[in-house]
């Protein structure tokens, strides 16, 4: 990590750096927590990130060898900000790798849980797997739809933007759940 700052950025990791900018300002928009029920808390933001970087990741592979070369670089860039955060948030060095082996770990296990969830028929198992992850309780079956639908629409719209857009960094998501019910009702009479 050092060493990029003192020796300079490989080839294309620019386009990476760009591409994780937006997916991580994406993630950290308040009504995915206030409407989207997301915890706003470290691990929420964590799932947050990691959801859109999936989605991101699972777009790139339809760019061939260029997309999962760009896909490896934004991994290796959202690893490399996990352990950044790790150690701003005081996490000594001897546990960071544990820590960050952990989290690649758990990442790789929602990627498999979030692509069977979108290969099936239905919402059930996508939200099942974005209940457990998201907001780690099963019984959040209407938060986990909304945003299971979130994701579905997401896809979709990641699917028809070019593969040169959203490797510069220019993609493009849908709006995030919004205020229903009584959240809605509070929204606007604040």
């Amino acid at each position: 990590m050092i060493w990029k700052r003192i020796f300079g950025r490989q080839r294309g990791e620019e386009e990476a750096f760009s591409l994780y900018r937006a997916v991580v300002a994406q993630a950290r928009l308040p009504a995915l927590y206030l409407h989207g029920g997301v915890p706003d808390t470290v691990e929420g933001r964590f799932e947050m990130v990691s959801l859109h970087v999936f989605m991101v990741l699972r777009r790139l592979r339809d760019g061939g060898a260029d997309g999962r070369a760009l896909g490896q670089r934004i991994f290796n860039v959202l690893f490399d900000d996990m352990d950044q955060t790790l150690r701003e948030m005081g996490v000594g060095d001897l546990s960071v790798g544990k820590k960050i082996k952990g989290l690649a770990s758990s990442f790789y296990g929602r990627i498999g849980a979030y692509e069977e969830g979108l290969r099936a028929e239905g919402d059930a198992v996508l939200a099942g797997a974005i209940a457990r992850n998201v907001y780690g309780d099963p019984a959040m079956t209407d938060r986990a739809a909304a945003l299971a639908a979130y994701v579905r629409r997401c896809d979709a719209a990641l699917a028809v933007q070019s593969y040169d857009d959203i490797a510069a960094g220019h993609v493009v998501f849908v709006a995030p759940p919004a205020a229903t019910g009584a959240a809605a009702a509070h929204v606007a009479g604040t």
